[in-house]
């Protein structure tokens, strides 16, 4: 068995690789590790350095780890500047940290691989190996972001702090088309959501369907556009660019799948999600002209209508938004582990993510009083 630090995981067998993913998850895979780091979306310009590790034996892959050596936090979405904060206070340096987790994706998957029935022979050895890591480099702690739920469940076995958080998901109840979907909503959802679909019909808007082998170079400059526009709206960095974007749609053809809305001939907004064998996920938005309610329709209500047509079980899209709820999204908990090299700042931080579960705990419960189905 050899274990192996890589700096590059194109120096990582593409096909035994993407054999340790479960559920085809699309942001886990090779291409898009690879398409990240290819096209300079991620490195040391934005504090994501690749340091993943893999486990070979008999020259078989048989294990790894998605794994980043960070020096901010910038697109991780589990939020630690208290915890920065306190270390600067005390002279300790936060920076560099280790974290396990898919750049700039708030999105559920595994984050250790392993071959079918090796997870508790690798599992150990990863984890192992990071922590050396942390010690060699003098890191403060390691992070695994949105984990999958065995492997949350593994890493607080292994004493690994756990925090919560909430996103809100749409459950694929086996509905049979949109209608179906509606009917089991209370009556004043149901007619809101109707109502802001047919505003923008009425807009003139038509939305186009496309995916890695149908849009084309101008739709992926469009979505560029819009993508760039976002972020600078919102004092924010654009990390992902036109190359990244042509490289997953030709790498992962049938994994992405592009909403773009025409109005009067022109391109004015998109909708960039991804698949796995089960799951939806919403990503990117963004839009060169404001349509009342399109927003709404690109980003939740095409993307209902594709799960439900293609039997998918759970669309995610994207962190935070109360404003989900009411088209149909339910709470839903989300974890990550964390493990603390400072002796002194363990019982602290446990301390805090206690306190922060009581929290998540009390505002699920809160926002699913509001709950928009019939039954509940």
């Amino acid at each position: 068995m050899q274990v192996s630090i890589v700096d590059q995981i194109a120096k990582v067998n593409r096909e035994q690789w993407n054999e340790l993913i479960t559920d085809n998850n699309p942001f886990c895979k090779h291409e898009f590790l690879n398409a990240l780091e290819k096209h300079n979306c991620v490195g040391e310009q934005f504090g994501w350095i690749p340091r993943h590790i893999a486990i070979t034996e008999n020259d078989e892959l048989i294990g790894a780890a998605i794994l980043y050596e960070k020096y901010n936090n910038y697109g991780e979405f589990v939020f630690d500047h208290v915890w920065h904060n306190a270390y600067e206070r005390h002279g300790l340096n936060y920076y560099p940290k280790l974290t396990s987790a898919i750049p700039y994706t708030p999105a559920s998957g595994v984050r250790f691989l392993a071959k079918t029935n090796e997870e508790n022979r690798v599992f150990p050895i990863l984890l192992d190996t990071i922590v050396n890591i942390c010690e060699k480099i003098n890191a403060s702690s390691f992070h695994c972001l949105f984990p999958s739920n065995s492997e949350a469940k593994w890493m607080e076995n292994q004493q690994l702090l756990t925090r919560n958080d909430c996103q809100f998901h749409w459950i694929n109840q086996n509905y049979a088309n949109f209608d179906d979907f509606l009917a089991n909503l209370k009556q004043k959802k149901r007619k809101n959501i109707k109502q802001e679909r047919n505003k923008v019909k009425k807009s003139g808007v038509n939305i186009r369907q496309l995916d890695g082998y149908s849009a084309t170079e101008a739709d992926w400059q469009n979505f560029s556009n819009f993508y760039n526009q976002t972020f600078l709206e919102k004092n924010g960095t654009p990390t992902l660019n036109l190359d990244f974007f042509k490289d997953i749609a030709k790498s992962l053809p049938e994994q992405v799948l592009l909403f773009l809305a025409d109005l009067k001939g022109e391109c004015v907004a998109g909708s960039l999600m991804f698949k796995s064998d089960t799951h939806l996920y919403g990503r990117h938005w963004g839009c060169s002209e404001q349509v009342d309610y399109l927003h709404f329709e690109a980003c939740y209500y095409q993307g209902i209508e594709y799960a439900i047509k293609h039997q998918l079980q759970v669309f995610e899209p994207g962190a935070q938004g109360e404003h989900k709820v009411a088209r149909g999204f339910v709470p839903t908990l989300t974890q990550s582990a964390h493990w603390i090299k400072e002796a002194g700042f363990k019982q602290p931080i446990k301390d805090f993510c206690e306190m922060e579960k009581e929290h998540i705990d009390k505002y699920m419960a809160q926002v699913n009083s509001h709950n928009p189905y019939k039954d509940s």
